[in-house]
């Protein structure tokens, strides 16, 4: 059962590490919505990516249609256009937007709450777009030449700045017209205090609607490369939403064959901590993400259809629970994603009375190893019996020495260790057991300080400025390592003296593997170290009563 115990601990940290390489990997088209046909079984006709659907065409049934224009009629304007290219301000407690009548695009949006390594607000926008000259909610069409006149016309714009308190809302109207056959709206509304926005964009040729795409990108954000060297999550990549599933593909894993979907309920161009994600029509929209070149760079972008509102800004819980949508399943919490959403809320609450990140780790960190001491107590008090048993064990072992090649051996001398447990009232599963129950916990903590946004940039003490990523100086690796030699000698076990030595090893082989993880789950499990030091004193103490 000690070997057991050993292997269960080595693989849950060899999937803890392989978790961050693997947990986005390409997703093959297995999402299956309310019809028959594939969310990914086909390239959608994504207007403006053409080439991406040759690139992605599959053998398979019938493709989603991509949603025809609305039969709105097209306004009556004469030639409607800008006299110069102006850029229109929208400011909110939350964020400054800069928009340009250039194409009715967005050039900047910085977050007022969140800052770059700089300190300065982040940018959302990538300073990519603007050297490639092609920003955020430029339009797709098949028709390259006429999304090429829409994305580069100026269009008359209905304000020239807003100003937005919490609560107020506003509207920002793009319109171009030719004054013969071509025509286009793009209206914007924003809500003070709120990262959404809502908009409806119309296109018309030869007084016939046109059913464009709005892309995103190309990226998002502008980490630096000091930024991407420092943080153990940097992925960035597309997320959509599709058949109650989320289907994630990172940059540098992508994929043509793969980046096309249908029946989309949202999409999004996400990193880590930050996203912007567009609602399309439910179990209609489409999306493409796609990597392109200008000139002499890569770039990629995610093409939607119809998108109706959109949220650029954090990947916050609570704001994105108010966003709706289901919008709140962008933020990538694992496969115990229920126990590190419930270790959030607590630490969340932590924080209204301590607001410290650091010092709410270690609340949390107390509060679970007081729920979880009873399994702990069981646990010890399992491998203290299962020691005292071991010179019995072993002489059974002698008594029955070809039972590994004897299988009427093996028999015997198994129901006589069962019936020996039985005698003495001994759970041979006793010590393990209780531990692999808390190893979903510890999962979550970890998922729970990997992709939070409020641990990003949170100060703890000293040298430890931002809990997100590695401690400068491996201070708190080391710590973790001494504490856990120090409480694993501590701990009673049942295992040979060689098995025991080998035990020893880990302690170092933790201090590997956590010399480059965030700072602030290595103080999670610092913590839990120290306390289980002290809890397992008292354990001790107590088991020592009980004799």
């Amino acid at each position: 059962m000690e070997k057991r115990l050993i292997l269960a601990i080595v693989l849950s940290f060899l999937v803890l590490m392989g978790y961050q390489y693997f947990v986005v990997k390409p997703n093959k088209p297995n999402v299956a919505p309310p019809v028959t046909q594939s969310a990914t079984s086909t390239a959608p006709a994504v207007p403006g990516t053409a080439g991406a659907a040759q690139e992605n065409r599959q053998e398979a049934p019938a493709e989603a249609k991509p949603a025809p224009a609305e039969a709105v009629p097209a306004p009556d304007l004469g030639a409607v256009a800008g006299q110069a290219e102006t850029d229109v301000v929208v400011e909110t407690s939350l964020y400054k937007a800069v928009w340009t009548n250039k194409g009715g695009v967005l050039k900047s949006w910085k977050l007022k709450n969140h800052k770059n390594s700089l300190k300065e607000d982040l940018e959302l926008v990538p300073a990519l777009a603007g050297e490639i000259g092609r920003y955020p909610f430029s339009l797709g069409l098949d028709d390259a030449a006429f999304a090429g006149l829409l994305n580069s016309s100026l269009f008359e714009a209905s304000q020239t700045a807003l100003d937005l308190r919490d609560g107020a809302s506003g509207e920002l109207r793009f319109v171009f017209s030719d004054g013969a056959s071509v025509k286009a709206e793009k209206s914007f509304r924003f809500t003070g205090g709120s990262y959404a926005l809502e908009m409806e964009i119309r296109v018309w040729k030869n007084d016939q609607p046109v059913s464009p795409s709005v892309l995103w990108g190309p990226g998002i954000g502008n980490p630096s490369p000091a930024d991407l060297k420092q943080s153990f999550s940097a992925s960035t990549g597309s997320a959509v939403y599709t058949g109650g599933k989320v289907i994630r593909m990172i940059e540098r894993k992508y994929k043509a064959e793969q980046g096309a979907y249908n029946f989309v309920d949202w999409a999004a161009y996400e990193d880590n901590y930050f996203v912007a994600l567009f609602v399309l029509p439910s179990q209609k929209g489409q999306a493409v993400f796609r990597k392109e070149t200008a000139g002499q760079v890569q770039a990629f972008f995610i093409y939607v259809t119809a998108p109706r509102r959109a949220y650029l800004g954090p990947k916050d819980a609570e704001a994105l629970r108010a966003f709706g949508n289901e919008a709140k399943k962008v933020i990538s919490f694992g496969m115990f994603g229920s126990i590190a959403e419930i270790l959030l809320v607590a630490v969340r609450f932590f924080h209204k009375l301590i607001p410290n990140w650091g010092i709410d780790i270690i609340l949390l960190t107390l509060v679970i190893k007081i729920i979880f001491f009873p399994l702990t107590y069981s646990s010890t008090k399992s491998m203290v019996k299962m020691a005292d048993l071991q010179p019995k064990v072993k002489a059974l072992r002698a008594k029955y020495k070809k039972a590994k090649s004897d299988i009427g051996q093996r028999r015997l001398m198994n129901e006589e260790m069962m019936k020996l447990y039985k005698e003495h009232g001994v759970n041979p599963a006793g010590g393990c057991l209780p531990m692999l129950i808390q190893l979903p916990v510890f999962w979550g903590v970890f998922r729970m300080l990997v992709v939070s946004i409020e641990f990003r940039h949170a100060p703890f003490a000293l040298w430890i400025t931002d809990l997100s990523v590695r401690d400068p100086f491996y201070v708190t690796p080391v710590l973790m390592g001494i504490t856990q030699f120090i409480s694993q000698k501590m701990t009673p076990t049942s295992a040979d003296p060689s098995q025991a030595k080998m035990m020893l090893i880990m302690p170092f082989v933790m201090t590997i593997f956590f010399m480059n993880f965030q700072s602030g789950l290595v103080l999670y499990w610092l913590t839990t170290n120290v306390l289980q030091i002290g809890q397992q004193a008292l354990i001790n103490r107590m088991m020592h009563r009980n004799k």
